[in-house]
């Protein structure tokens, strides 16, 4: 007996190992995965993990308060600021008219007014899962999309503060007095989280420095004494958990320790939460009733609905656009985080029954498909606004001027492997009075003179001497005067030895070795790739060259979207271009069924990024209507030499899990020439001077996908 908990630890780590790998392998989100295993390994079926289990309650319990910490984390306060009056009045929309529908259709069938208030407080709140996809296409400054985005913080604390008077009502005797006393406490409470824990974490944060350990821990205490504080004035804990979310969120903001936040919750605790809730799936019995397929269909049809009339009162009061206003519809459909959080306290409070919670979870799988694809739908139609000047603005920018002496790090393992890297490091630097750093990183040991450690430390001296002869002859050979200064760092990490050095020799870039990224051991790990895109400042080239630099003669740059982003996958192809005089074509490959109005402002967006290179041979503009964007780049390799790619710098697949893009890897595997793949900096995004830039985040279960 005292081995259970062990074993049921392990097949459970097994099953988020696995199963969520094998779905998406067959191109199924591995979300659903850990519902069926739920569902397989349940007393309804194979009866190997039970939920009422110590083992699972802790780790359920926890991954329940992470799912709701994250979801006030990934608010982005930024922007509910710049349209905080008419977010909250879709917020107010988007909020009351589904809670009105969830009520009528508790009512409708049978339960109390208590219970359909919960009900309601399911069809409240919303996911931002299609967020990526209006980021990815340029579109976070149209205003009817911001004020979505902030209309998140009024539809969740809406729903949670009606989930926290439904259950204080349910535990204990209702009058007038208690309600006034719940409400009193509640707003107490959360000024005190709210003000109190963003101040405490600001002097912690300052006064810790980058003791980034201990920031961690101090944010998950911030989580548990919150919820345990929630639990203490008879609210449910995941009413603190989110208030600590938005408490920390300015905090934390967009560092390495958010990273580790995300990634133990997204990794561990909230897959084992996903896991519990498909032990309480009952398929036979689901299956089997009639009653509940009526309830689900309500329920489904309800929340479609109610959003959708939300929406258009939005588009009406506000004057938006018939695109603007299915757009609104569609990001605020999805129902994930907060809806199944509430859904499963309800079912655990005795207040809903097993086939709300069965609904729901229908509800979440088919909201979260039908919303991005709404989404991609209207957002591909509407031409972004804000930025139209930009590029005109930067275009009078001479173009060497942004890039003048780069310091380009080339980390090196073998000269044999690495003689196309130098070379294109040295072109780019040769032509731009800059220097290549060829860096060889010695993995530290516990004793400094270890025999191992001297070994490692002459290897490394004689890999840079035989790679700066190297460099040394490929200046010769370009006529240039190219700087060879070779570096050795002994490091406990082989990553962040490269994004250290990197840091302080101040460099421009970083050219490394493209390498597989998709095996099993990533997975457990992280490529060295995945975590030098992590953790580096500045843009990392990823390479896999099949000819000698000097010789590429026809560049390709696929651009999905001509916006600011897209500028260094742009600027990289003219320094190669720049010193091999070679042709430039940009292309962009649209779905038929946009309309020429937004083609038309793709290609003035990108003329005007192309009068930014100030080349003799300004770029080719390509725009080519296609429904398969990965088959359509493909072929058009076929004609170049090089063929550079954005990739992103992180990728939230369902877990946090850091990889190269869904439609990037696709790409790489079709082309058969030379490839870049451009990696941007994480925290400073380049931009045009004076202009501020805006920071975007996913939520840990949303897909993205960047070419």
């Amino acid at each position: 007996m005292q081995l259970e908990p062990i074993v049921s630890f392990s097949i459970l780590l097994a099953v988020i190992l696995i199963v969520p790998l094998c779905f998406e392998r067959l191109k199924l989100p591995g979300l659903l995965g850990l519902l069926v295993a739920g569902v397989v390994l349940g007393p309804n079926a194979l009866n190997v993990l039970h939920n009422d289990s110590e083992t699972m309650k802790l780790l359920s319990g926890i991954g329940l308060v992470y799912l709701l910490f994250v979801a006030g984390l990934e608010i982005d306060l930024d922007q509910f600021r710049e349209t905080k009056h008419r977010s909250a009045g879709f917020g107010f929309f988007t909020f009351a008219v589904p809670l009105a529908m969830g009520v009528l259709v508790g009512r409708l069938f049978g339960f109390d007014w208590n219970s359909s208030f919960l009900i309601g407080s399911l069809f409240a709140s919303h996911t931002l899962l299609a967020y990526p996809i209006v980021s990815r296409l340029g579109l976070v400054n149209n205003e009817a999309i911001t004020v979505t985005i902030g209309a998140t913080i009024f539809t969740d604390i809406g729903s949670l503060l009606v989930l926290a008077i439904c259950v204080g009502i349910n535990q204990g005797d209702f009058n007038i007095l208690s309600l006034v006393r719940l409400l009193l406490a509640l707003l107490i409470y959360s000024t005190l989280v709210l003000v109190g824990f963003n101040w405490l974490g600001k002097e912690f944060f300052r006064r810790s420095g980058d003791e980034e350990g201990n920031q961690f821990l101090f944010v998950l205490l911030v989580v548990f004494v919150a919820a345990l504080g929630a639990e203490l004035i008879g609210v449910e804990k995941i009413v603190g958990a989110f208030l600590a979310g938005l408490a920390v969120n300015s905090v934390v903001g967009e560092g390495p320790v958010k990273e580790k936040i995300l990634f133990v919750g997204n990794v561990l605790f909230v897959p084992i939460f996903f896991v519990n809730i498909g032990l309480l799936i009952d398929l036979p019995a689901f299956i089997q009733s009639g009653g509940t397929i009526g309830l689900t269909l309500a329920i489904v049809l309800g929340l479609i609905i109610s959003k959708f009339l939300a929406a258009l009162l939005a588009k009406l009061v506000y004057r938006y656009s018939w695109l603007e206003g299915i757009t609104m519809w569609s990001l605020s459909l999805p129902q994930v985080a907060a809806t199944l959080a509430a859904a499963f306290v309800g079912f655990r409070e005795g207040m809903l029954t097993e086939d709300v919670l069965n609904s729901v979870i229908v509800l979440m799988l088919v909201t979260a498909t039908l919303g991005p694809i709404l989404t991609s739908w209207a957002a591909e139609r509407l031409t972004p606004i804000g930025e139209t000047d930009v590029e005109t603005t930067g275009s009078a920018l001479s173009f060497d001027s942004e890039l003048q002496q780069p310091t380009i790090v080339v980390p090196v393992y073998n000269p044999n492997t690495q003689r196309y890297l130098i070379q294109m490091a040295a072109l780019i630097a040769g032509h731009a009075h800059g220097k290549v750093i060829p860096l060889a990183v010695t993995p530290s040991h516990v004793h400094m003179d270890a025999p191992e450690l001297d070994q490692a430390i002459e290897r490394s001296h004689t890999l840079l001497s035989e790679v700066t002869s190297l460099g040394q002859a490929t200046g010769h050979e370009q006529e240039t005067d190219v700087p060879i200064e070779p570096l050795l760092r002994i490091d406990d990490d082989v990553a962040m030895g490269i994004s250290r050095t990197s840091r302080e020799q101040q460099a421009t870039l970083i050219v490394m070795g493209w390498s597989r990224t998709d095996g099993f051991k990533a997975r457990l790990f992280g490529s060295l790739i995945d975590r030098v895109l992590w953790s580096a400042h500045c843009p990392v080239a990823i390479t896999r060259l099949m000819q000698p630099p000097t010789e590429i003669r026809r560049i390709l740059v696929p651009i999905e979207t001509p916006t600011e982003a897209a500028w260094q996958s742009i600027r990289f192809a003219a320094l190669l271009a720049q010193g091999n005089q070679a042709e430039i074509t940009l292309l962009h490959v649209a779905n038929p069924r946009v309309p020429a109005q937004r083609l038309a402002w793709v290609k003035s967006r990108l003329e005007a990024l192309v009068s930014r290179t100030n080349l003799p041979s300004p770029p080719e503009i390509r725009i080519q209507r296609a429904e398969d964007v990965v088959g359509t780049i493909a072929q058009a390799s076929r004609a170049y030499d090089l063929v550079v790619l954005r990739t992103p710098r992180r990728r939230h697949n369902g877990f946090g899990e850091l990889t190269l893009g869904s439609m990037t890897v696709p790409i790489v595997q079709q082309i058969n020439c030379a490839i870049v793949m451009l990696g941007e900096p994480q925290y400073k995004p380049f931009r045009v001077p004076g202009r501020p830039s805006r920071a975007s985040s996913a939520l840990g279960l949303a897909r993205s996908s960047t070419v």
